[in-house]
């Protein structure tokens, strides 16, 4: 790849998200629908109550289109990259239908957790039958030695993108944070991806770096749109997916180290509440114990991408 084919795929996701960001934003706020806000969240988030939402439908399209035209013209539209588009769109599908089931049906559990995850594996058992069909290994890479797994590989690949999906999603809580982290994470694995010449995960990261620049300055704070469940979710998913087609799985608990730590304040916190009956954090995810001590969204971002920047460079090393 030259310089040419890395600049287009990000210039045409961001061109075709801010091109159509604004009309989905006028949409949503002509029809006087946005997002509700946790009644048990920080009070001052009220403010943000009708916000419009599921704005990661504008960039999912944006990268989706992106990631195909340059597929075709580098001539690696092949089954690998459908994979990982197959788990982008289905990923976002799932978390489309969750916010509109809570926005325009007035059902605020939206899909439930069965649900959910019945979709999630059924992606996660499809990208495994392709993934096997490629030849690619049944070896879990942990960095510093490999694991062959057998079978159980799949159930790995299972867990991976389940879990990574619902970690993305809970740390999607203030504005722009998730798009920043994303954009990191991306930037990363194109990054190794480019080392390894997996040309088509370059494509596909390039197309989301993109899309996600193209968010971000209608989702900065103050935010004129939240990315909702359909991009956290599709996100997650997908950066899963990309660490086990590099075959660098253990890259993933660095370069989403944010996502590891929201999902695990979760975790520690209603283990400890059941325990107990005390609350290690002020509130969970641990971002909102930072907004709950006095920091800013704004000083929230900046430290947990300064955090995020600073692990992903430390993967990208080590992978190297």
């Amino acid at each position: 790849m030259n310089w040419t084919q890395i600049f287009l795929p990000i210039a045409s996701g961001f061109a075709i998200t801010v091109a159509i960001m604004p009309f989905f934003i006028g949409y949503f706020r002509m029809k006087k629908q946005g997002q509700s806000i946790r009644e048990d969240g920080p009070t001052w988030h009220n403010k943000k109550q009708g916000t419009p939402t599921m704005g990661g439908l504008v960039f999912l399209i944006g990268a989706a289109l992106t990631a195909l035209w340059a597929g075709k013209w580098i001539d690696v539209l092949n089954p690998q990259l459908l994979i990982l588009l197959f788990i982008l769109v289905l990923y976002g599908i799932l978390g489309f239908l969750d916010d509109f089931i809570k926005i325009f049906k007035k059902r605020n559990e939206g899909l439930t957790s069965l649900q959910k995850l019945v979709g999630q594996i059924v992606g996660g058992i499809c990208f495994y039958l392709v993934y096997r069909s490629e030849g690619l290994p049944n070896t879990l890479n942990l960095g510093f030695n490999e694991i062959s797994l057998g079978i159980f590989y799949g159930v790995f690949v299972l867990i991976w993108l389940v879990g990574f999906s619902n970690a993305v999603n809970l740390a999607d809580g203030i504005d722009g944070l998730v798009g920043g982290l994303g954009t990191i994470s991306f930037a990363a694995y194109a990054i190794i991806a480019w080392q390894q010449a997996a040309w088509v995960v370059v494509v596909i990261c390039l197309a989301m770096i993109g899309g996600l620049l193209g968010f971000l300055p209608y989702n900065l704070k103050p935010a004129k749109i939240f990315m909702g469940d359909v991009g956290s979710l599709a996100i997650g998913g997908l950066l899963a997916a990309i660490s086990i087609i590099l075959h660098q799985e253990w890259t993933l608990l660095l370069i989403g180290i944010i996502y590891v730590i929201e999902t695990a304040s979760v975790m520690l916190q209603v283990a400890s509440f059941q325990l107990t009956g005390k609350r290690l954090f002020k509130m969970s995810p641990i971002h909102h114990h930072f907004e709950l001590s006095g920091w800013s969204e704004w000083r929230i971002d900046w430290t947990f991408w300064g955090i995020a920047l600073i692990f992903s460079t430390l993967a990208v090393l080590l992978a190297n």
